[in-house]
């Protein structure tokens, strides 16, 4: 995995002892003015100007208005950037320390230069495939947006959260979860990264390995069509069963496993009960966390059907 050396995801540092400690003292404050190290903190409130007052242990800091978030200056980023961030942690370089005329403490901090280190970053070093952690922010019927270091968000479409279809990105994704996902695109030129996420979380038969013939497990309804209904075992697996009056799209049923068909990339269920709603669990098993896809093969070697997968280039993304 490439690592994002000090350019993470905001919240990521808040507890850490490293972190407490660079905030604890004018000393300390001072030694990381002067590395330009990253540090974060938690806003509690933002002023009437839309200035930032952030918490650092016995301390506040200032972040101004036109150092809270890249495109503020220039009406790319809305004011909401702002204001929706009190009660949340963010990532900031120390600019200044100084006095007020009281002769306290008057520290001033930049979102926007840590953001623009963790761009440059990102820019220079990030290739298609390459795996990283991100957090989600908010979520859309067209797809997750997550940030991917010091604030710096983007974007997986619904398309590309996991092989079984889901009618909007909140039936996988929770804001505020921690998840990881693969770089589909680095767009240099708008200093954009578009990502991917169903790569890992594993092929068909790395998911089908989980369940044997014979088990009756739960499952969610995620389409129904008048030969049967899809029935979702794992984020990246689907068996078909046969229609059912009580079935209905996003409901829970208990099923049958009747086969398991590698050579056909297929499961036959068997509806048993439906089930309330509390089985669709948002927890995410990976199969991978780091490194770097070339490739990615979620069909079986056997399978008679046409491949499915995903190719990662140097350049712009391949599928078929």
């Amino acid at each position: 995995m490439v690592q994002q050396n000090r350019y993470f995801p905001e919240g990521t540092l808040l507890q850490s002892a490293s972190n407490n400690q660079s905030c604890a003292s004018i000393g300390a404050l001072e030694q990381a003015l002067e590395e330009r190290r990253i540090l974060e903190g938690r806003v509690t409130l933002c002023d009437t100007a839309h200035n930032l007052q952030v918490e650092l242990g016995g301390f506040t800091g200032i972040i101004p208005r036109s150092e809270v978030a890249v495109g503020i200056d220039s009406g790319a980023t809305r004011e909401i950037a702002i204001i929706s961030r009190v009660g949340k942690p963010v990532s900031f370089m120390v600019q200044s320390i100084g006095a007020d005329r009281y002769g306290k403490p008057r520290i001033l901090l930049s979102r926007r230069a840590a953001q623009e280190a963790a761009i440059s970053y990102l820019m220079k070093n990030l290739l298609p495939g390459t795996v990283i952690p991100a957090t989600v922010t908010h979520l859309e019927p067209f797809g997750a947006f997550v940030d991917i270091g010091c604030g710096i968000v983007s974007m997986i479409g619904i398309e590309n959260i996991s092989v079984s279809r889901i009618p909007h990105p909140c039936k996988r994704f929770s804001v505020g979860q921690k998840i990881f996902a693969a770089v589909l695109e680095v767009d240099r030129c708008m200093k954009r990264i578009h990502l991917t996420h169903k790569e890992l979380l594993g092929t068909w038969e790395e998911n089908a390995a989980m369940f044997s013939v014979g088990e009756t497990v739960p499952g969610v309804v995620r389409g129904i069509k008048e030969y049967g209904a899809f029935i979702e075992l794992a984020p990246n697996l689907s068996g078909l069963a046969e229609l059912r009056q009580c079935l209905c799209e996003g409901g829970c049923v208990s099923v049958y496993i009747k086969a398991i068909l590698p050579e056909r990339m297929k499961i036959k269920l068997l509806v048993i009960d439906a089930l309330p709603e509390l089985c669709e669990d948002r927890t995410l098993s990976y199969f991978i966390t780091e490194g770097r896809l070339r490739e990615w093969n979620y069909s079986p070697a056997s399978c008679l059907r046409s491949p499915v997968r995903t190719v990662f280039g140097d350049g712009e993304l391949q599928t078929s």
